[in-house]
């Protein structure tokens, strides 16, 4: 029973593009998009700090997460479009 739901599924799914440069520098652009916007937040310092950026460990962490997230869905909504 399960195995037919998981082969439904994967008939469902559309094509993804492979790791490239590209995808690479389009995920790294938006991590670091999403971090310096992270620094106009109410409270970027509470917490420890990282040595070498003005902005905390939680804050960097919660950067890095949401600029994936943006980054994979600008890769997959190219991918769509046909663009990438």
């Amino acid at each position: 029973m399960l195995s037919s739901i998981l082969l439904a599924a994967a008939a469902s799914v559309p094509a993804t593009p492979e790791w490239s440069p590209t995808v690479g520098i389009i995920i790294s652009a938006s991590c670091f998009v999403v971090l310096l916007l992270s620094l106009a937040s109410k409270a970027p310092k509470v917490g420890p700090q990282l040595p070498l950026l003005p902005v905390s460990v939680a804050g960097f962490i919660g950067a890095m997460a949401f600029g994936h997230v943006i980054g994979i869905g600008i890769v997959l909504g190219l991918t769509n479009i046909g663009r990438l």
